[in-house]
């Protein structure tokens, strides 16, 4: 017994021994003020501006304004229950997002906690949501292409990757639909997406993330949700922490594309906060620096030398215009940022000519750099035609009397827009879209009458693909169309025309 005792005694000594005090010194403030989604907070001196912060109830913040005597943090959920005198305690990190392959086939939130149900992430690192673009010599040319999936983009209005391509139009013309068109042709093209939802109702969210199940795209993809019921704070820093996903893969020699839907409510979001902070207003209430808010998110997308791993992180930010003003303040300056733009027409979406691309005002900046030989060989004469066709029928509309020459023109812009026409969530192979517009430009349509051009185009899809697979094959795989393709390919079109009626 007096040994036991002996041996407690022993353990209290040598505890007692090796026990020593450490002070840590936390920089705690108050609020002072709260209100509308803001706090203002006292106390904290040695804040980092977007260091997070915690409130007594547990809801998270952002320091966003750095004052003189206060600073303003924007509350990231419920501020009902914080109350002026409440304690406030940093973090000490900047806002940052779980990254890595983790966060593949899952939906998070603005600041990366998982949303889906499916557990916690396995994160392989964090990333700061706002990060330093990469410079000029850490850049390359974008050479390579982004598949769309989408005939009139692919050919017309090709997007790279590392390139920042705009989807513009007014609410309700497909600007949603090309993107994720564009997400679904991904698959087994090794590229990694990151789809961030702005200001999206929750069942519309529902329904894309139900979408990407369906096909198998949520293999490769990671939603972040900002909702509309969501604070503005929320939605202000979504695209941030979706592009700091990206730029992992990107980071990592990975090739990523990320969708900003949209950003017109990220503005209106931003707008919110600042006007709330009481930061000065100006053109449309907007504040002073509205164009960096969005110049500093774009630039991040890029095609990083071979030096930096060769990866690439592709931008598609998407604009929402109202009744087609495209020089609104938002909208120019996301159109002076980015590398080009599609623009969707409300006129030509009723006309039933979907996607609405209006293909004249539409333009890629990086032009036949992205695109495969195949599709820069045939698909000059595409744009051509339809040029000449778009003059031709402005002037068609007034005389009756039109010559041969001018009457074919017309015929044939006629079929090249029905073959345009594409239906949602079916985006084509590249082999099939080359086939179809080699036939549209070379006049293999031009017996079809333009109501039968879509079930002549379904037929040739099925005889391409089964009588004469091993072309399709060899156009995919190679990207290329030489000669010896270019015979096959007409014996292909004459050999269906003759069985077509």
């Amino acid at each position: 017994m007096a040994t036991i005792s002996n041996d407690i005694y022993e353990s209290l000594l040598k505890q007692i021994g090796d026990f020593s005090t450490k002070i840590e010194s936390v920089e705690v403030g108050r609020v002072t003020e709260v209100g509308d989604g803001i706090a203002r907070v006292s106390g904290m001196e040695n804040i980092r501006f977007s260091e997070l912060v915690r409130f007594t109830n547990g809801t998270p913040g952002i320091a966003f304004n750095l004052e003189k005597d206060n600073v303003g943090v924007i509350i990231m959920g419920e501020y009902d229950t914080i109350q002026e005198g409440d304690e406030v305690r940093p973090l000490g990190r900047i806002a940052s997002v779980p990254v890595g392959m983790g966060m593949v086939g899952r939906v998070v939130d603005a600041l990366g906690n998982p949303v889906d149900g499916k557990g916690p992430i396995a994160a392989a690192d964090y990333y700061n949501i706002e990060r330093i673009a990469p410079g000029v010599i850490e850049r390359k040319n974008v050479n390579r292409p982004v598949q769309t999936g989408i005939v009139a983009i692919d050919s017309m209005i090709p997007i790279g990757r590392g390139q920042r391509e705009l989807i513009i139009g007014d609410r309700q013309t497909g600007k949603t639909a090309i993107a994720l068109d564009t997400i679904l042709n991904q698959k087994g093209k090794d590229m990694y997406c990151i789809y961030v939802a702005i200001g999206k109702r929750r069942g519309e969210v529902r329904r894309i993330v139900a979408l990407l199940e369906e096909y198998g795209a949520l293999e490769y993809t990671t939603v972040v949700v900002a909702s509309a019921s969501d604070p503005a704070a929320m939605n202000y820093i979504a695209p941030y922490s979706g592009c700091a996903i990206g730029e992992w893969f990107m980071e990592n020699g990975k090739d990523a594309l990320v969708v900003y839907d949209d950003l017109s409510k990220h503005a209106w979001a931003y707008r919110q906060v600042s006007l709330l902070m009481r930061r000065p207003p100006g053109r449309e209430a907007y504040p002073g620096d509205v164009f960096y808010l969005h110049s500093r998110l774009l630039e991040r997308a890029a095609q990083l030398s071979d030096a930096r791993g060769g990866g690439s992180l592709t931008a598609l930010p998407v604009i929402e215009t109202l009744l087609g003003d495209v020089s609104a303040y938002v909208p120019t300056n996301v159109i002076s940022i980015t590398d080009g733009q599609i623009y969707l027409e409300p006129e030509l979406f009723y006309a039933g000519v979907r996607p609405a691309i209006n293909v004249g005002i539409s333009v890629s900046r990086v032009g036949g750099d992205a695109q495969t030989k195949a599709m820069k060989k045939i698909a000059g004469g595409l744009r051509l035609d339809l040029a000449q066709f778009r003059s031709l029928a402005a002037f068609a509309q007034f005389g009756s009397d039109l010559d041969k020459a001018t009457q074919q023109q017309l015929d044939r812009g006629l079929r090249l827009t029905e073959l345009l026409k594409q239906p949602q969530y079916r985006p084509l192979p590249l082999a099939e879209q080359v086939a179809l517009i080699y036939a549209g430009t070379k006049g293999y349509l031009d017996n079809a009458t333009v109501d039968r051009v879509k079930e002549w185009q379904a037929g040739f899809i099925r005889a391409f693909n089964t009588q004469f697979a091993a072309l399709s094959a060899s156009i995919g795989d190679n990207k290329t169309l030489n000669d010896e393709q270019e015979a096959q390919l007409k014996d292909a079109l004459n050999t269906f025309n003759a069985s077509w009626s």
